[in-house]
């Protein structure tokens, strides 16, 4: 029988999956459970040393014989620093020690409580990783003790710790048998693609619902690939923030699928998913593919770093994306991967939305202000802000746009697209919301403006995002406090920074703006400022929705 700590079993299961054997245990009431695990599990040999300093050489002794990590397990307090001196040593030696501490719940540190002191920590620069486990989130302890181990067996191998708080009762042994969790996989660094892990690729190739998500990418990433070959073989879904031309009407499929929850023909979710790039604004997105829990999913990208954003991460292929996949598709060119009925699904569902997005004509508002400039831009780069702007861009921009959505943050996206605008020839745009505006101001006080900056300004008077979450509108504080409602205009802060400024307060003044502002020429950069009222602006992406 096995710990009651989820924690713990979750940690003794992960430790055998990635390869431990040999755990060096010494003595104590807080690591008792860790120690009364590891000793249970057949698939570990436990050698007992009473002094930690000698315990931590003993394992390095063993890694030296060998050559494989052993875990060495340590009770709360100062056990852990007397493992210091093996520690440094074998990160100089290269040797994957993986050292486990028990601690005390971090509600007791430095409160005068027996055998506590900060202890994630305490072994500095000397472990390559140092994690603390949840005793209650799953999810979140199985991957951090995933990335631990990732971090000690990689191709150049070097401790790592493993803290474990605890709670009392410590010695409830009534678990039969460990938990079945995720051990994620990481391929090596590899110069020859062509030698993909067998298990990434065979179960592509049996999936019957492969999907590939593009996140976030650089404009200049995938020009090489054969966007139609992908698009025949496997469904791939991407934004605007991705390099495609075109646009994937996906989040209002999902909201259609949220919303008729009794539908008889429902989209089901994939049961392979590749994740390339970075982050994915849709939030209808994250939460459709972390309801395929039976999924093999797994990630494309150069770092290897665990980035599981769909929580149930297979396995990370370290390498170049782009040549990644043109690899893969060299593997499967004689295949067809997506059912046809899954394929014929996604694609009539996906064409009817992007129809409706086209054919549908929003009344005043910002929805129709960044359908209109989508439909004449026609060269030159283009910055969206955070919040609403960016989602408008997911439903009408057909080609790659930069954001700050690294952390998705409300300052900045002025100054970057300023930036960017003092170092190209092309016309910069910057489609932006009225709070990330006036936040970030200060990027017009610039001597180093040039003629080629334009910024669409939408002025709704509020943060226009806050009108979107369900629930809110129950706070008498939504309007004031949460979506900082205001009465500015940018026409001083224009003429004060040297900006042409035009505004716009109907259809007209909208179409004409926005048309001086894609195509005429200027000596100063052009800013338009487009007023709209709130709740229109949220009752036009209503209507667009609900004509799914």
């Amino acid at each position: 029988m096995y710990s009651h700590k989820q924690s713990v079993n979750i940690l003794t299961a992960l430790l055998v999956g990635h390869g431990v054997r040999h755990a060096v245990v010494c003595p104590g009431s807080r690591n008792a459970p860790i120690v009364h695990n590891l000793n249970e599990c057949p698939d570990v040999r436990c050698y007992p040393v009473t002094d930690e300093r000698s315990a931590g050489f003993y394992a390095l002794g063993m890694m030296q014989a060998l050559n494989e990590p052993v875990c060495v397990c340590v009770t709360s307090g100062t056990a852990l620093l007397n493992l210091a001196p093996a520690v440094a040593e074998a990160w100089y030696q290269h040797q994957p020690l993986i050292v486990v501490s028990a601690d005390r719940p971090e509600a007791w540190i430095d409160q005068l409580d027996g055998q506590t002191l900060p202890q994630p920590r305490a072994l500095g620069r000397f472990v390559r990783r140092a994690v603390s486990l949840p005793e209650s989130d799953s999810w979140y302890c199985s991957r951090l003790v995933n990335e631990a181990l990732l971090d000690a067996l990689n191709d150049d191998p070097r401790p790592v710790h493993i803290n474990v708080p605890i709670t009392e009762p410590l010695f409830d042994f009534d678990v039969p048998q460990l938990t079945e969790v995720q051990r994620i996989v990481r391929s090596s660094p590899a110069r020859d693609y062509d030698c993909l892990s067998p298990e990434f690729v065979d179960g592509l190739v049996a999936a019957h619902r492969p999907m590939i998500v593009f996140g976030q990418t650089n404009p200049h990433d995938f020009e090489g690939i054969d966007v139609d070959y992908l698009f025949s073989h496997v469904i791939v879904l991407h934004e605007a923030l991705s390099n495609f031309p075109s646009v994937s009407h996906f989040d209002e499929v999902l909201y259609l699928e949220e919303r008729e929850e009794r539908r008889e023909e429902r989209i089901l979710p994939p049961d392979f998913i590749i994740h390339v790039g970075d982050t994915v604004v849709s939030k209808r997105l994250r939460r459709f593919l972390r309801q395929a829990t039976d999924a093999q999913t797994w990630r494309i990208s150069q770092s290897g770093d665990v980035e599981d954003t769909f929580q149930h991460l297979r396995g990370i292929i370290v390498g170049d994306p782009e040549s990644v996949l043109q690899s893969l598709s060299h593997k499967i060119s004689t295949r067809r991967l997506a059912s046809m009925d899954y394929r014929r699904q996604w694609l009539t569902a996906l064409t009817a939305a992007a129809r409706r997005a086209s054919d549908y004509q929003p009344a005043y508002s910002q929805m129709a202000a960044v359908k209109y400039f989508e439909e004449h831009f026609t060269e030159g780069i283009v910055h969206y802000a955070n919040s609403s702007a960016v989602r408008l861009a997911n439903i009408y921009a057909p080609h790659h746009v930069w954001c700050n959505r690294g952390v998705n943050g409300i300052e900045g996206s002025l100054s970057t697209a300023a930036g960017y605008s003092c170092v190209t020839d092309e016309k910069v745009f910057c489609v932006i919301g009225d709070l990330s505006f006036f936040y970030d101001q200060n990027a017009l006080w610039n001597q180093n403006l040039r003629q080629n900056l334009r910024i669409l300004l939408l002025n709704n008077g509020r943060g226009g995002i806050f009108n979107l979450l369900p629930g809110l509108e129950q706070s008498p504080a939504r309007d004031s406090y949460v979506a900082a409602s205001h009465h500015t205009t940018a026409e001083g802060i224009c003429h004060q920074c040297n900006v042409d400024y035009l505004s716009a307060e109907d259809t007209e003044q909208l179409h004409q703006g926005i048309d001086t502002l894609l195509h005429s020429e200027s000596s100063r950069p052009v800013l338009l400022e487009v007023f709209t009222d709130a709740v229109r602006d949220g009752q036009a992406l209503s209507l667009l929705l609900s004509t799914c």
